[in-house]
């Protein structure tokens, strides 16, 4: 059976050891023997005050009576009337009588029965004599915020901390060579031991002196052997610790300056490191401001680029810094706003004034300049993609224009010549006949292409419109064109006054002739408009607009046959020319006069667009294939986006709710609130994962979504707020925690203060406004005027927000209920150490104090100027008073 089943853990943890005792195996025989030695001891220093003691520890103990006497004695109370038989169930009735005032005592008892004990069990009697030690020798020893061994260890480590070659460690060999002991004594009582001629390599002296000493003038019974400890490779703890707590409690009259200098050491190690949080807020604030200053102007730079490679690289630099530069700074800026608020929450616990960071160097002008660059981040990447579309717009257009103004360019390629010739002026009838015919075939084919010179300037105005970077080239392009037309429009005009003024003089021309010519134009027009239209490129960006096309196209194509029936009849004609020419030997100079194109190039035309229409086929097919591709990652993001999107919604508001009720301890909802940041936390790879879809769907030039409604800035936004809101809401009940162990406030009325904010916190906001908070106080039995109500306020919104949250109420309700240090406590403190002096001296701090605070402590205090002050007196009067800010430190 292992002693630590003896007690229950929620009960003492004080008692849990390394070395705990052990039912199935024997102590170490040496233990056994220190152990025997030293409990008999202290049982006897007890007893004897009852007039009696014990010589077996095992035997003495057995019927109960001299057990139960023990506990009166070192408790100093009663117990029940013992049975003074002599027979078994006397005697077990009367350790059953002690093992219940021990459990009485808060120590729970498990698996141990009085059986053992009467049966004389030495391993069971020595445990349960240890627990009585424990109990009621070492469980109340308390140094600064420490208890029973810990307590008692760290006792001995201050004690003895100024003298050389003592090291205490624990509770066995760091006592082998009895220095340990002998420096315990000469610190309180100096005169007994001339510690300077003790040596280290003595240890049989140093113990004997020790154990002298301390029986003759400290009235401390001589509990171990100086030999048993010196031939025990490692001594019993318990031994050890059994003695050394009597020389804590024999000199604990000397606590007084010690814990006057335990609370100067505790004020002054909250003053430095509240120095410390200030300067790293100071530094992290700068830092981060640094980077928003040299970031936003990167951010604000809209200097568009000419390519669209270069736009793409931009939008690339843009991604590596939302990927990889701006999420440590999102983490830098919620560690500062938690290290501000820890700070504030510690320097109200500690009655400090509020901490003012340097001018411009607020959290709420880190917000500021946090909003701006988030504004100036939106406004680029909005402005990226409107560049990249624009750039790839003006990329189509470009092309689209060069096309239109080649083959304009081609077609009117010595149309001015043709119409300057002065040919009619010699041509028999005939051929002017054909000169009128072929000129009203021309103004046919010129009105026809009137619609494509309207095209290539309303597509040069939109480029300029684009601010197309070689706008200039285009315009003169332009320019030229149309000043070309309106040549061609003038000459035109003046030939066909021309030939209709000498129009009279002619013989009706070959209608065949110009019947083909009326035809053909048309169609070989037509044909070039397919053909344009044919190898025009296209650009889309859903499904529905490439079915579109497609649907053009296939009505297109079921008009191919009337098309050829239409080819087939010109070319006709042009037999029937040529049958005609035959049959009737006519004297044909040349080509058809009407009309420059000739069969062969109708037939060349057609073939051309019987061969394009395929290859329009195979390009609506890749598009249509790609669009499908564009849809598939539309979907995929949006099935991710529209699960994670309210999921965050929920968390977000799953958070707001743990952080106004009331379920558990403080501790219990920070373990949950942990637990929750971990699965947040851990729902990271699915954001990761999203992100990747989002890049797909950029690189793949998509900008629409009609899929949903979250884009990916919204996820982004979300994410860290909800990384945010989880960090703040586990800060405030970490200093909530702070709080209530600073103030010693109650479960119960934390839940009570939970409950009544809450009562007022109507808009359920986790936020009083001034109003609730002004009800809440009078529901409480304030009495408020106004000037009081401004004081309070001033108290719990410092910074004139007009609200009140739960960690400034928590604040205010613990200072009015709880008690803490002040700056008259610490001056009093000061005037212990100083002996009642007004005054203190460098020795006396030095003496008293660790060394690194009573060098803080004199360099801060000013000389004392009193009429009864020494040389190198200190005053630690106003030193006090600087401390909780109400003078200059």
């Amino acid at each position: 059976m292992n002693i630590m089943d003896l007690y229950d853990d929620d009960d003492i943890d004080y008692m849990q050891q390394e070395d705990d005792w052990d039912r199935d195996m024997l102590l170490d025989p040496a233990w056994e023997k220190q152990q025997r030695k030293t409990f008999t001891a202290w049982c006897n220093s007890h007893l004897r005050k009852a007039g009696t003691q014990i010589e077996n520890i095992e035997e003495d103990f057995r019927d109960g009576l001299k057990l139960m006497l023990l506990l009166e004695v070192i408790s100093g109370e009663r117990l029940a009337k013992p049975e003074r038989g002599k027979m078994r169930v006397h005697k077990i009735s009367n350790v059953n009588k002690a093992l219940d005032f021990i459990a009485s005592k808060g120590v729970k008892l498990i698996s141990i029965g009085a059986e053992e004990i009467v049966d004389g069990n030495a391993k069971m009697t020595l445990g349960m004599i240890w627990t009585i030690i424990l109990r009621f020798a070492i469980q109340d020893i308390s140094v600064e915020e420490t208890s029973a061994k810990e307590g008692l260890l760290l006792w001995c480590q201050r004690k003895t901390a100024p003298y050389k070659n003592v090291n205490i460690q624990n509770f066995h060999i760091s006592w082998k060579d009895g220095l340990g002991f002998c420096a315990l004594i000469h610190r309180h009582r100096p005169e007994l031991i001339d510690y300077g001629k003790l040596r280290k390599d003595d240890p049989m002296t140093n113990l004997n002196t020790a154990f002298d000493v301390a029986e003759k003038y400290l009235d401390i019974p001589k509990m171990l052997d100086a030999e048993d400890i010196i031939s025990t490779l490692r001594p019993d703890e318990k031994a050890i610790m059994t003695y050394v707590s009597c020389y804590y409690h024999a000199f604990s009259g000397k606590q007084k300056a010690e814990t006057a200098a335990n609370r100067i050491c505790k004020v002054l190690a909250v003053n430095q490191e509240n120095e410390q949080l200030m300067e790293d807020y100071e530094k992290l604030a700068s830092d981060l401001l640094e980077w928003i200053r040299r970031t936003i102007p990167w951010l604000e730079n809209r200097l568009p680029e000419n390519t669209m490679q270069a736009m793409q690289q931009k939008l690339e630099d843009f991604r590596d810094y939302r990927r990889l530069h701006k999420p440590p700074k999102v983490q830098e800026k919620c560690q500062l706003e938690i290290n501000f608020n820890t700070l504030q929450t510690k320097l109200r616990l500690s009655n400090r004034p509020a901490f003012m960071p340097s001018e411009g160097k607020m959290v709420s002008d880190i917000n500021n300049a946090w909003g701006n660059l988030e504004g100036a981040e939106k406004g680029y990447e909005e402005w990226l993609l409107n560049e990249i579309r624009r750039l790839e717009r003006l990329d189509h257009l470009a092309e689209k224009f060069r096309q239109k103004a080649a083959i304009h360019e081609a077609w009117t390629d010595g149309k001015e010549d043709m119409l300057q010739q002065r040919d009619y002026e010699t041509a028999s009838l005939s051929e002017i006949k054909a000169l009128l015919k072929k000129h009203e075939a021309f103004e046919s084919d010129l009105a026809a292409h009137q619609d494509r010179v309207e095209q290539i300037a309303a597509i040069a105005q939109e480029l300029n419109e684009l601010d197309y970077y070689d706008s200039p080239s285009v315009n003169a392009r332009c320019q030229q064109i149309c000043d070309q037309w309106d040549a061609l429009g003038a000459l035109t005009q003046k030939r066909s006054e021309a030939l209709q003024r000498t129009e009279k003089l002619l013989e009706t021309i070959d209608q065949l002739y110009l019947e083909f010519a009326k035809r053909a134009a048309p169609f070989n027009n037509w044909m070039e408009g397919a053909m344009e239209d044919l190898q025009d490129t296209f650009i889309v960006h859903t499904i529905e607009e490439i079915q579109g096309l497609s649907t053009a196209h296939e009505q297109f194509k079921a008009t191919l046959p009337e098309a050829d029936k239409e080819r087939q009849a010109i070319l006709g004609i042009h037999n029937e020319i040529a049958k005609i020419v035959q049959t009737y030997h006519v004297n044909m100079a040349g080509s058809n006069p009407y009309i420059s194109i000739n069969p062969q190039e109708v037939n060349a035309k057609w073939e051309k667009v019987r061969q394009l229409v395929p290859q329009r086929d195979q390009a609506l097919i890749e598009e249509h294939a790609r669009q499908q591709n564009n849809e598939r990652l539309r979907r995929q993001f949006a099935n991710q986006a529209n699960v994670i999107g309210p999921w965050i919604q929920n968390k977000m508001e799953e958070i707001g709710r743990i952080s106004i009720e009331m379920h558990g301890t403080l501790e219990d909802q920070l373990t949950h609130l942990r637990q929750y940041e971990k699965s947040i936390i851990n729902y990271k790879p699915k954001i990761d994962q999203l992100e990747g879809d989002h890049q797909l769907i950029q690189e793949a030039l998509i900008f629409d979504n009609k899929h949903t409604n979250y884009t990916m800035e919204h996820i982004r936004v979300g994410w860290e707020q909800l990384l945010t809101t989880i960090a703040r809401t586990i800060n405030e009940i970490e200093n909530q925690i702070l709080t209530r162990d600073a103030k010693g406030i109650t479960q119960e009325q934390l839940n009570e203060f939970r409950a009544s904010f809450n009562h007022f916190d109507r808009k359920r906001t986790g936020i009083m406004d001034a109003e609730d908070f002004k009800t809440c106080l009078i529901s409480m039995g304030y009495n408020l005027g106004e000037n009081e109500f401004s004081r309070i306020m001033s108290i719990v919104d410092p910074n004139r927000m007009g609200m009140v949250t739960f960690q400034a109420f928590l604040d205010f309700m613990s200072r009015e209920t709880a008690d803490t240090d002040t700056a008259d406590q610490v001056m009093t403190s000061f005037k212990v150490l100083a002996g009642d002096k007004n005054y203190i001296l460098a020795d006396e701090l030095r003496r008293e104090l660790p060394p690194d605070q009573a060098e803080y402590c004199i360099a801060r205090m000013a000389p004392y100027s009193g009429p009864d002050g020494v040389p190198g007196a200190l005053d630690y009067m106003s030193f006090s008073t600087a401390l909780y800010g109400e003078s200059d430190l």
